[in-house]
C-alpha cells in the first residue's frame, strides 16, 4: 500500500519544501526599503480613485455566493464522468437527479432577480 500513496506524498513533501524554501528566501534576501509609493493602495494596475471604504452591493456577494456554488457543483461532474461506465443506469439516474436539482436552483435564482446586475 506505500507503493500506491508514496509518489505522491513524494510530490507533496517536494512542493512543501520547494515553497518553504522560497518563502524563506524571499524574506531572507528582499529588500525591504518602504516608500510612499509602496504605501499607497493599489488596485488593478492603477491608482484607486473614491473612498477606501465603499461598501458593496448585495447583489455583488449574492452572484459571488451563486457562482462559487455552481463552481463547485460543475466539479461533481468530473468524477462521474470518470466511471460513468461503471455505474450503469443508477449512475445516470442520479446524476439526472442532480442536474435537475442544479437547474430548479438556477431557475429560482433567476426568477427572483439574483442574476441581474444592476449598479
Amino acid at each position: 500500500m506505500l507503493s500506491t500513496y508514496l509518489p505522491a506524498l513524494l510530490m507533496f513533501l517536494v512542493a512543501t519544501v520547494f515553497a518553504v524554501a522560497l518563502f524563506t528566501l524571499t524574506s531572507v534576501l528582499g529588500t525591504k526599503k518602504m516608500t510612499p509609493e509602496k504605501a499607497l493602495p493599489y488596485e488593478s494596475g492603477s491608482d484607486t480613485e473614491g473612498a477606501n471604504h465603499v461598501r458593496l452591493s448585495v447583489k455583488f456577494y449574492l452572484t459571488a455566493i451563486l457562482f462559487v456554488v455552481f463552481d463547485i457543483e460543475a466539479v461533481f461532474l468530473y468524477p462521474w464522468a470518470a466511471v460513468f461506465r461503471d455505474l450503469g443506469w443508477f449512475g445516470l439516474i442520479e446524476m439526472f437527479s442532480f442536474i435537475a436539482v442544479l437547474a430548479v436552483t438556477l431557475v429560482y435564482a433567476w426568477k427572483k432577480g439574483a442574476l441581474e446586475w444592476e449598479k
